[in-house]
């Protein structure tokens, strides 16, 4: 039988990850180990993880980068899904999740898209179709295969044992999914299924700073990214393998 773990970085979202562990209580496929990475909470957090029995561990060092990885690292499951405290997802989530991944093969990630709340209409509109889409069609392109987003991607035991070690892991700035999708091997398929959406919180497009730093944090990526491997020779390197 497989095992899903589900991996929610946080930080003083207590409010928001009540409510996303009582979405995740409510799926039809449950998870057999929800682990919430503290990144230096403040709030009460802890008693929360301990009132709903998940799994909570620390991770010290500032940045969502640091504690994504260190919850996939403690895992110990054949796939390791990836949300964000403010994301809700449907009861079939992680049933869709599980299917997608056994229908595709062992170095495989899963993907879909984000349905934004908590915000005007057009506000989460414009996020999901210029921030979102944006991102999946720009970076995709420079990619060549999907990004993964996330607040909403899983991978199966066999990807994270190899782009584990390598992930950035001690830089505030750094986009995991970013750097994940950019770690992705010419060997591995990243699948985007449009049917695996995600409601998120609009809450990147609540002031003009909070999206200017995560624009920011997109420039930081891409230049470490860049530094250590070129994205032409990516490229060429993912031609030649589906060659």
């Amino acid at each position: 039988m497989t095992s899903i773990a589900v991996v929610i970085p946080s930080r003083n979202d207590a409010p928001m990850l009540a409510a996303c562990l009582a979405h995740l209580a409510a799926q039809s496929r449950p998870a057999d180990q929800i682990i919430v990475v503290d990144n230096g909470s403040t709030d009460n957090t802890a008693q929360l993880c301990e009132a709903a029995g998940v799994r909570r561990i620390h991770w010290p060092v500032p940045g969502v980068a640091g504690a994504s990885a260190a919850g996939f690292d403690a895992a110990g499951t054949d796939i390791v899904a990836r949300i964000d405290a403010d994301s809700r997802p449907a009861p079939g989530w992680l049933a869709r999740v599980e299917s997608d991944l056994a229908a595709a093969g062992p170095l495989t990630l899963v993907t879909g898209p984000g349905d934004f709340y908590d915000g005007p209409q057009l506000v989460c509109w414009l996020g999901r179709t210029l921030y979102l889409g944006g991102y999946f069609h720009v970076v995709g392109f420079l990619l060549g295969h999907p990004p993964v987003f996330g607040s909403n991607y899983a991978m199966t035991a066999e990807v994270w044992a190899r782009l584990g070690p390598g992930v950035i892991r001690d830089a505030p700035g750094i986009h995991d999914d970013l750097d994940v999708s950019y770690r992705v091997r010419p060997d591995m398929t990243v699948m985007y299924d449009a049917g695996l959406r995600m409601p998120v919180s609009a809450r990147p497009f609540h002031s003009w700073g909070s999206l200017g730093r995560r624009l920011a944090m997109s420039g930081e990526t891409f230049t470490a990214e860049f530094r250590e491997e070129g994205p032409l020779r990516r490229r060429r390197a993912r031609r030649q393998e589906v060659l």
